[in-house]
């Protein structure tokens, strides 16, 4: 185990101080960190392959970039690493984290198929990696194999983050909402239910037993079950962001009864191209609930840009 300074100081060298991505619990003291140092620039991305793409924009700067994320996105990032890094010749830095690892502990079910291939993705994409470093003396000489790589092919090197490899960090700043073309931001009355776990009682409560409710990756599923595990719930434990796509889906077959979908700002912003086709469809059955607690609380409290986002205005535009 490692701190994540021993990681970043090293890195430094190699000119890496621009570090992009989507959070994931394995990977919370290495955001916290960069977060944190001034020195670093650090940019949340809402999903994978946009954090590519913005890696990439970085390394054509002339600069080095580092992209981070969790293996259960690699498949977000695929589209982006084959068909814009590997043909503008764009090297980037990947830091993947390897969540339900072959021989690790047993992990979430919609971890397991990419925990067991993620290597083999990679490696069939054309993407060397290798093992992140997780003692002091293996960061130098891992970094140098890395950059030496991508300074001589043009193109990405990976490393596998395991469990546990880096060692705690709190995070100390906190993010605040940006003012955009001197436009103040709308000021909303608070409302009673002011808890995730009052919405999802007051939506189960509210809804009769022929409606469905299908409730988004993370806590939220997790609470619902907690609450009450009815029939008609459905919990999508995986496939973050898909669940609005997946509520419009299941409105298209005409199913009896409301479809009450609950979504998070992370998972929104991660695919929010979906509320235009469901602003397009328009389904007279489906009910968007949209928990905004401004953070990735599922994956360690990262902030995600919601605090300077009004979403009612986007579903209002569509």
């Amino acid at each position: 185990m490692i701190k994540a300074e021993d990681f970043t100081s090293s890195a430094k060298e190699y000119g890496f101080f621009f570090y992009t991505g989507v959070p994931c619990s394995y990977l919370k003291p290495l955001i916290n960190h960069v977060i944190d140092d001034e020195s670093i620039r650090y940019i949340g991305a809402a999903n994978e392959g946009d954090a590519v793409a913005i890696a990439s924009g970085y390394e054509l700067s002339g600069k080095n970039s580092v992209v981070i994320f969790q293996n259960s996105g690699l498949g977000n990032a695929v589209n982006p690493l084959t068909s814009l890094n590997m043909v503008y010749k764009i090297p980037v830095l990947l830091i993947v984290t390897m969540r339900a690892e072959p021989g690790g502990r047993p992990d979430e079910p919609q971890h397991r198929v990419m925990g067991r291939e993620t290597r083999a993705i990679l490696e069939a994409i054309g993407i060397p990696c290798e093992k992140f470093p997780e003692e002091i003396d293996q960061v130098g000489p891992a970094l140098r194999r890395a950059s030496g790589f991508m300074r001589e092919n043009k193109t990405p090197f990976a490393f596998l983050l395991s469990e546990g490899s880096l060692d705690k960090e709190a995070l100390k700043q906190v993010p605040v909402a940006k003012e955009k073309n001197g436009i103040l931001e709308l000021s909303y009355a608070s409302n009673e239910l002011s808890s995730r776990g009052q919405v999802l009682k007051f939506i189960q409560e509210s809804s009769s037993s022929r409606d469905v409710i299908i409730s988004t990756t993370g806590h939220t599923s997790r609470e619902l079950l907690s609450l009450d595990d009815k029939d008609r719930q459905f919990y999508m434990v995986g496939s973050m962001g898909c669940v609005s796509s997946l509520a419009l889906g299941l409105s298209a077959g005409d199913v009896p009864g409301k479809i009450v979908v609950i979504d998070g700002d992370g998972a929104a912003l991660m695919r929010l191209g979906a509320w235009a086709t469901i602003g397009y469809e328009r389904p007279k059955s489906l009910i968007h609930v949209l928990l905004d607690n401004e953070s990735h609380a599922s994956t360690g409290g990262q902030s995600t840009v919601s605090h300077s986002v009004d979403f009612a205005t986007i579903a209002h535009a569509w």
